[in-house]
């Protein structure tokens, strides 16, 4: 299965009344799920690599208390643009609209578009590029 098909069938069970699906073949075993308390589980034939993700020596503290966090919805790989000398999607300062595209996580070789669920200006990008992100870390302050 090639990563656009696996981006196809990603879309398709977003858009679709289908809470789970679980695809094997003789190589992978994929399950996906809309329901985001249950575990998902990717089996591999090779060995897995751990990566350690840095603990951040501070917490951001919010001084304004109108202020909204964009949150990771997946462990993966943080990309502030779509390519790698490009710009990024929004800039400190920009106003942002709900459903805009913000950044892109990439995990198993499957670049996820994240996008924005508030209306704002953006006012702080809270993880570097190319940082590891893991679930619910927060990525973004929106104001």
């Amino acid at each position: 299965m090639t990563i656009k098909e696996l981006q196809s069938l990603i879309k398709e069970i977003e858009n679709s009344p289908l809470m789970t699906l679980e695809l094997e073949t003789e190589d992978f075993k994929l399950k996906l799920s809309k329901n985001k308390y249950e575990p998902i589980e990717v089996i591999s034939p090779q060995p897995v690599q751990t990566i350690e993700k840095p603990t951040p020596t501070e917490t951001p503290v919010l001084k304004n208390e109108t202020a909204l966090v964009i949150k990771s919805p997946l462990v993966g790989t943080f990309y502030a643009s779509p390519t790698i000398n490009g710009n990024p999607y929004v800039e400190v300062g920009q106003p942002v609209k709900k459903g805009q595209v913000v950044c892109i996580i990439e995990a198993m070789k499957i670049m996820n578009e994240i996008t924005s669920p508030y209306n704002g200006v953006l006012k702080e990008v809270l993880i570097k590029n190319g940082d590891v992100v893991g679930y619910d870390d927060s990525i973004m302050v929106i104001e």
